[in-house]
């Protein structure tokens, strides 16, 4: 039985065959990183990633098309055509599809029903409008679930030989149709002593970690909350999903209610797109009492960071955006960003302490590791910029964002430990997203070039005139070619540092079972990648996965909200859902700073 799919807007050629998407096949937000999907050119960036668009038989230029009463014998007689798709116009939709339960009506582009009912792009619809000329028939209509909000001229049907097969279809373990509310609970680290650990509902405080005089208290989330935008162009990973609750009329009122309920000082999110920020994201936020600092991604691209804090605990010092693409340096044509605020508590103390709070999303692509580390070093020589104080130490900072690096991955030990040399390090390995034949490339020695202005401390190279001086004895050539030496001899080491101590919030595996925690999951995959670190000083005591983080000094960790496993997730049909509106989790922890 022959299906109906719509025109996307943008799309001037007609391609049929087996309903596979002409889109991207990867990731989001860099356009294909996922495997086998192209990868964004950029701006003439290194190749390596390979893959190519999905494909179906194209009308050719060369050949006359077929008419609509050839192909489609059961279709009525005056069929009208834009360019090289044959339309139809929604008078006859109706007599189509007028039995037909609307709400199965209604799919994504680039996603294909069992059945062959019509699909409308999601671009034109939200929830609070009905076409005037869809159902103004004899019979009243009764299943009528969807309300479509702006139905363009644009918004045309098109006619589609697809026919479902098996291969294309989810596991049997993610078309689950269970439904629910994710159970999540706070678990409190008192003392960093496992034994004394309080496993509580959402409002319940602890009494061992109380709030006095000589303490500050706080609370940071991160979160990225899954750009509107993104979500659409790369509907292939929400095949799982009911199409009602991918619409972002539906999706903000629970992102919004999420936020409400856990109240959190600081809130750094990620995927904001720019739009809903100015228009909803923001006013919803301020009108809870937050300050609100936006950094959009640079390019074309619709999205950004975000750090949000209460007006009653914190003042603003300063504001500090992170670019990662440079004109100048061919690595760097990637349109990631980095957001860097100084705040200061609003305690009685005089000497009141400060707090850097960094937020970011780093590049997607599992197979670009030397862009990852990139990124990454230039947020830290930010951060080291905004934290260095006056005695020379730093001040406590939390460090929040889709890293999109996995636990174990050399880019998380790099965060964590302080070094790592990269020396022999195969490209594609440096965030162990995955293990794919591509992306073996060696790491270059240094990954950067010197006009990054980047040492290999990860923190800003001070640019210095040589001084002329008059002495007694100018150095010999000799001397001079050792100097030489020396200085090309430290510029090609392969060792990365950071003067940071930064621990995780989280373990990454629960400790009875040794199984991973899960931080984002779609239709592709279920791992994580989202990451609170923070400033403490680590006890000289070796921690097995699963164990519990043992800190002390620094920023004391007091509570964090539980994660979940993979099964747990798709046992309310992964993510987005009814009740949770991004494929990401957000992360929560609580934070007590010694005054």
């Amino acid at each position: 039985m022959e299906a109906w799919r719509c025109v996307r807007r943008g799309y001037g050629r007609c391609v049929v065959g087996r309903g596979r998407s002409v889109g991207l096949g990867g990731r989001r937000e860099e356009g294909g990183a996922g495997a086998g999907g192209p990868v964004n050119p950029g701006r003439g960036g290194l190749g390596e990633e390979g893959g190519g668009r999905g494909s179906g038989r194209r009308c050719r230029r060369d050949e006359p098309p077929e008419t609509p009463r050839d192909r489609y014998p059961m279709l009525p007689h005056h069929q009208k055509s834009l360019g090289r798709d044959w339309t139809t116009p929604w008078e006859n939709l109706q007599r189509c599809c007028w039995n037909r339960h609307i709400s199965s009506c209604m799919r994504w582009p680039g996603h294909y029903s069992r059945v062959p009912y019509p699909y409308f792009s999601s671009r034109h619809f939200s929830l609070n409008w009905r076409p005037p000329c869809l159902f103004e028939s004899r019979t009243p209509f009764q299943y009528w679930n969807w309300r479509p909000d702006n139905l363009s001229q644009t918004s045309l049907i098109h006619l589609s030989s697809y026919i479902m097969n098996s291969e294309g279809d989810e596991p049997s373990s993610k078309r689950r149709k269970h439904q629910g509310t994710i159970q999540r609970h706070w678990e409190y680290i008192c003392n960093h002593n496992k034994d004394k650990m309080k496993i509580l509902g959402d409002k319940n405080v602890d009494p061992k970690c109380e709030d006095s005089d000589n303490k500050f208290d706080f609370s940071v989330m991160s979160y990225n909350i899954l750009s509107q935008d993104l979500l659409e162009d790369n509907s292939h990973l929400y095949r799982h999903c009911r199409r009602p609750v991918l619409h972002w009329s539906f999706r903000f009122p629970n992102i919004l209610k999420e936020i409400k309920h856990f109240d959190a000082d600081v809130l750094c999110l990620q995927e904001v797109q720019e739009d809903h920020y100015g228009a909803e994201i923001r006013p919803s936020l301020e009108s809870l009492g937050y300050h609100c600092e936006y950094k959009m991604r640079t390019g074309r691209k619709p999205d950004g960071c975000a750090i949000c804090f209460k007006h009653s605990k914190f003042s603003l010092l300063s504001v500090n955006p992170v670019e990662f693409y440079r004109r100048d340096v061919p690595l760097l044509d990637r349109d990631n960003v980095g957001l860097v605020l100084l705040l200061q508590p609003k305690i009685p103390s005089a000497a009141s302490p400060v707090i850097c709070v960094a937020n970011t999303h780093l590049l997607y692509n599992p197979r670009r590791g030397d862009i990852k580390l990139t990124q990454l070093a230039m947020l830290l020589a930010e951060i080291s910029s905004v934290a260095h104080q006056k005695d020379g130490s730093f001040c406590p900072i939390v460090m929040c964002g889709d890293f999109n690096s996995v636990p174990g991955s050399p880019l998380y030990s790099f965060i964590k430990e302080g070094k790592l040399n990269y020396e022999g390090l195969a490209i594609g390995k440096v965030s162990g997203q995955e293990q794919s034949s591509r992306g073996q490339r060696i790491l270059s020695i240094p990954i950067w070039p010197p006009n990054l202005g980047i040492s290999q401390n990860c923190v800003y190279e001070v640019q210095q005139l040589p001084k002329v001086e008059k002495t007694d004895s100018d150095l010999t050539q000799t001397e001079l070619d050792k100097t030489e030496v020396l200085v090309t001899a430290e510029k090609l080491s392969s060792n990365l540092q950071h003067h940071f101590s930064l621990s995780s919030v989280y373990s990454h595996y629960f400790p009875d079972t040794g199984i991973p925690e899960v931080t984002t999951c779609h239709s592709r995959s279920a791992i994580t990648v989202d990451y609170i670190f923070y400033s403490a000083e680590k006890e000289d005591v070796a921690r097995q996965p699963g164990a519990e983080v043992a800190l002390v000094g620094g920023l004391k960790l007091l509570a964090r909200l539980s994660l979940l496993t993979e099964q747990d997730l798709w046992t309310v049909n992964g993510l987005p859902n009814e009740n949770n509106s991004s494929d990401h989790l957000p992360l929560l922890a609580k934070f007590r700073l010694e005054l």
